[in-house]
């Protein structure tokens, strides 16, 4: 069962600082996805576009992985607007197998509305071939082109709010780590401030506020896998959004979006991380997409 929805959410503008220089109200046509025993799942629609993919060389925290920059041209998709959450798993974790087993309880921080982490990108195919059998409806990871041009929301500022960020809009480790007298991760990004380490998750969209596409949560919380293959650069990149799997260096699969346990760094849009497909860690999610039919 589904049912169509327009969401209201806050979204908000901040200055190199970090602070709060605008506020907004604003609204996304989105769907509601009925999971069984009382559960659902939000998503919001993803209008089609353009994406200049990568970072450049004077970003902060830039990386050759994150170029050459290289213009994408994405079609319309659905996309849940938080990560899955431990009530969304369990309730789908108990439909009938497709491929794999999985276990209802998996998460190292309990909580029925946190993000499930502890898995595997395995594990996380298995759970949208099961809702798509479930719900006739396609659902599937994002690629990592679908993934940054719905992170960004039509931005092209290292976070969608900004030049920075801040503990207080996302959950990031935001202290200075040191080893042997050097730091080594900085808590803070460019002149904005450092902050807090809550050294685990926190509800999903706990911090109430979304980007322009109605998504909440995608710096910081848990890394989220994508459906592509890891490839060292973006020479030979798909141009259209799909998902690049052809000639990948490794069978290792991309993560976006910096985690709990990571510096703000690694939770700017086009930051890239990668693991092997069967890696379970608690700072590792997922969310969902569904083709816009």
């Amino acid at each position: 069962m589904i049912d169509a929805s327009v969401f209201e959410f806050g979204t908000l503008t901040v200055d190199p600082y970090g602070q709060i220089y605008e506020k907004r109200l604003q609204t996304a046509p989105g769907r509601t996805e009925a999971l069984g025993d009382g559960t659902t799942m939000d998503l919001v629609t993803i209008p089609g576009g353009t994406l200049m993919m990568g970072a450049p060389p004077t970003e902060n925290g830039w990386h050759p992985n994150q170029s050459p920059q290289h213009l994408v041209t994405i079609a319309p998709f659905w996309m849940g607007k938080y990560p899955v959450t431990q009530a969304q798993w369990s309730a789908v974790a108990n439909l009938p197998k497709v491929n794999q087993p999985l276990s209802p309880k998996i998460s190292c921080f309990t909580g029925a509305t946190r993000p499930v982490e502890q898995v595997s990108w395995q594990d996380a195919i298995e759970f949208c071939d099961r809702l798509s059998l479930s719900t006739g409806r396609s659902y599937r990871l994002p690629s990592e082109a679908e993934w940054e041009y719905a992170c960004r929301a039509t931005t092209t500022t290292p976070f969608w709010f900004g030049e920075t960020i801040t503990t207080e809009l996302a959950n990031y480790s935001g202290i200075d780590w040191e080893y042997e007298g050097r730091v080594c991760s900085k808590g803070s990004y460019g002149k904005g401030p450092t902050g807090s380490d809550r050294r685990e998750t926190t509800e999903v969209g706990s911090f109430a506020i979304a980007n322009a596409f109605g998504l909440y949560d995608m710096h910081g919380l848990v890394r989220e896998w994508c459906i592509d293959r890891w490839h060292d650069n973006y020479n030979g990149a798909p141009s259209d959004g799909s998902a690049w799997v052809e000639n990948g260096m490794t069978d290792q699969r991309v993560l976006r979006g910096g985690s709990w346990n990571s510096g703000p760094k690694t939770c700017r849009s086009a930051f890239r991380g990668k693991l092997n497909p069967d890696t379970h860690l608690y700072d590792i999610g997922f969310r969902v997409v569904s083709d816009h039919l």
